[in-house]
């Protein structure tokens, strides 16, 4: 067998541990039992020591066997569970000579096990388990990777979560950290008397964003059906039917490239408030992260690769325009799309034959400009080109009621002040429609259903869209989508 890197075994480990397993099963031992009666966990055993130890408290703990080392007649090992890990202590004496010697010949590294027994101070003073009894309750087959060189690779960390999280009680804690912020952000909005709702998966029509989507066939209706790119257009259906404040923690499906802050696959939080306009989310958004942060990092001074970057001060608020002109030099407000194309040619960006001004305008703000924000900026007031969903902005002609909160050069969520003029909005579809036509495959896809909801009355509604793993990423200090995905989209295998 030719051993690959990082965890394969050996053909002899193979062997080695099947004649455990078989000496195992000839003992009378089952490897892979039913069930085990814990009563509690090493960071309860951490917390309760004194008192446990002081009343001789019995404990029955389980987990993964991540150290062992045999001393003749004693053994010390260490068991790792979700949250923490503790040193193990058994004699052969006070568990017996056989089960002392299961433990130290048949069990490993890797193993799962289950342990009833006493805390206690070794002479070093280590906080242990004084062992009476220890139960094989899951037999591992491969073995962890080495424990000083660790699975290093990125790629096989992404495609074996299961090992990397396993080897690596870091990787368990920032998914308990993403999970931890999910029920932050879920109660945020609920003080805000938002109603968590779930909309549809799979569309008959896809919008609210523009991106390419993935196609699937229901055969009972004999229809072609689109997984969502967003899930924009079926929550402002529920902002017309009354339902004031709502808001979704959705998996979005766009059929896309990926890179370190894209993949196909991805969670977003949108939200709408009825009688908001976009300024009232600035605040909004301010005091959300604010608060994440504090709660999570415990402060709201953040660090992120080689930055400090500050998410409780008032962020910086730039017109879309300004913020070209800060970077470029030149005021793009009245350029056409020949002087657009030229000067991002000036600029070496790859220009499609099919953009528009709008296309044009964000290209350039993508290369020129989103990589000078570092400290949390609200970028606002983009064109009305590339904001098919906005409110035309009440001062600026050309301009729309919209704003991207952007930090460590990330954009990290999507504002509007929501168009709830049907003829207008039909408009803007026509537009895109019109794109679609020149060869622009994301452009938006009329929804004749959604216009005549607007038909019906909307409100004014202010909309928000945050992307939830880029939020991970940020507050972890993670610097690429797959380190904070359970499940990243991987290449196949060869």
């Amino acid at each position: 067998m030719t051993e690959k890197r990082g965890i394969a075994p050996t053909e002899r480990l193979r062997q080695d541990k099947e004649l455990k397993l078989e000496r195992l099963r000839e003992a009378g031992i089952n490897p892979y039992p039913y069930r085990f009666d814990r009563n509690t966990t090493t960071v309860e055993c951490i917390a309760n020591e004194s008192a446990w130890i002081e009343e001789g408290k019995e404990v029955m703990l389980a987990g993964r066997l991540m150290s062992q080392r045999v001393m003749g007649k004693s053994c010390f090992a260490n068991l790792e569970d979700r949250d923490g890990n503790i040193q193990i202590f058994l004699r052969k004496d006070e568990i017996g000579e056989d089960e002392y010697k299961r433990f130290a010949k048949l069990m490993e590294v890797g193993d799962h096990v289950g342990v009833r027994g006493v805390l206690f101070r070794t002479r070093t003073d280590e906080l242990s388990v004084r062992v009476a009894e220890v139960t094989l309750l899951g037999k591992s087959m491969l073995a962890l990777p080495e424990k000083h060189h660790g699975l290093r690779d990125p790629e096989l960390r992404a495609r074996q979560r299961y090992t990397d999280l396993a080897a690596n009680s870091d990787v368990r804690q920032l998914f308990i950290t993403r999970s931890r912020m999910l029920r932050l952000i879920r109660e945020f909005f609920e003080e805000q008397g938002f109603l968590e709702v779930e909309t549809p998966v799979l569309q008959p029509l896809y919008g609210g964003a523009s991106a390419r989507p993935f196609t699937t066939q229901h055969n009972a209706l004999d229809t072609k059906l689109y997984m969502r790119i967003a899930n924009e257009l079926y929550l402002k259906r529920l902002i017309v039917g009354g339902l004031d404040r709502v808001f979704e923690v959705a998996k979005i499906f766009r059929n896309e490239g990926m890179d370190r802050s894209h993949n196909p696959e991805f969670t977003m939080l949108e939200a709408y408030a009825s009688y908001w306009d976009y300024n009232d989310l600035m605040p909004f958004i301010e005091e959300l992260y604010r608060r994440l942060a504090v709660e999570l990092t415990g402060s709201a001074q953040i660090v992120f690769g080689d930055h400090t970057i500050d998410l409780g001060s008032p962020w910086e608020r730039l017109d879309f325009y300004d913020a070209l002109e800060k970077y470029t030099g030149r005021d793009l407000r009245g350029a056409d799309e020949e002087a657009l194309a030229a000067f991002a040619d000036e600029l070496s960006i790859d220009v499609d034959p099919s953009w528009n001004r709008g296309k044009l305008l964000d290209a350039i703000m993508s290369k020129k400009v989103e990589p000078n924000f570092i400290q949390p900026v609200f970028l606002m007031d983009h064109p009305k080109e590339i904001s098919p969903l906005a409110k035309d902005h009440r001062d600026k002609p050309g301009q729309v009621e919209r704003f991207e909160p952007f930090i460590a050069t990330m954009e990290v969520a999507n504002a509007f002040s929501e168009l709830n003029d049907p003829a207008e909005q039909r408009r803007r579809f026509e537009a895109q429609m019109g794109l679609r036509a020149k060869g622009d495959d994301e452009a938006q896809v009329m929804d004749e259903d959604f216009i005549r909801a607007l038909e019906i009355g909307m409100p004014p509604t202010a909309g928000l869209g945050i992307g939830i793993d880029r939020l991970v990423m940020l507050l972890t200090n993670s610097h690429h989508i797959r380190e904070i995905l359970l499940f990243p989209m991987m290449r196949p295998e060869a």
